[in-house]
């Protein structure tokens, strides 16, 4: 989160804000100010810091959100009002210069698999996708017996009923199976 002003001079920018600017790869700094390495982004951010100088950013849907992908990464910047924040007690002085309070998040573009899918994908119950999330997580039947306080046999059990219901043939298939569950 990061304090601006209409012309996007920083006010003040708390530390994950920093290490995002400082990153650079869509957001930096020059002047003081907060710039887009992509010329529309970056006339976007002037338009968004602009319009809540302006008092138009106080209506929350009135596209106060900009998005920007850059080699694959997503990022959302939000702009809101200072006045619509809970200021610390730090800031009350700088929060008369800002016009705009931004957010910025890094946003994962690959998206995960809950479990439940994988369940249902092979008709798992569910101590058998308890143990097949524990092999992927911790390891082999030793580890996992420990992990779940169950005996090794337990483990062994489901696990030879995971490889039927998967038609994997050791353990290093049923984490294939599973890595290629999440990434689609």
């Amino acid at each position: 989160m990061c304090l601006v002003d209409a012309g996007g001079r920083i006010v003040h920018a708390n530390a994950a804000c920093h290490i995002i600017l400082d990153a650079g790869d869509f957001l930096s700094t020059m002047g003081g100010r907060i710039v887009a390495s992509d010329a529309r982004i970056d006339q976007a951010l002037r338009e968004l810091f602009a319009a809540a100088g302006s008092g138009d950013a106080g209506n929350r849907n009135s596209g106060n959100c900009l998005a920007a992908e850059s080699a694959g990464r997503l990022m959302l910047c939000r702009a809101c009002p200072p006045a619509d924040i809970r200021c610390p007690p730090f800031l009350p002085g700088r929060l008369a210069s800002a016009t705009a309070a931004l957010f910025i998040r890094k946003v994962a573009t690959q998206i995960r698999s809950p479990p439940e899918i994988i369940a249902r994908a092979y008709n798992l119950t569910p101590t058998e996708l308890r143990v097949l999330m524990a092999i992927v997580e911790v390891g082999g039947v030793p580890e996992v017996a420990v992990a779940l306080g169950v005996a090794e046999s337990t483990v062994k059990t489901h696990l030879g009923r995971l490889f039927v219901k998967t038609g994997a043939g050791r353990q290093a298939d049923l984490v294939k199976v599973v890595a290629g569950l999440r990434h689609r």
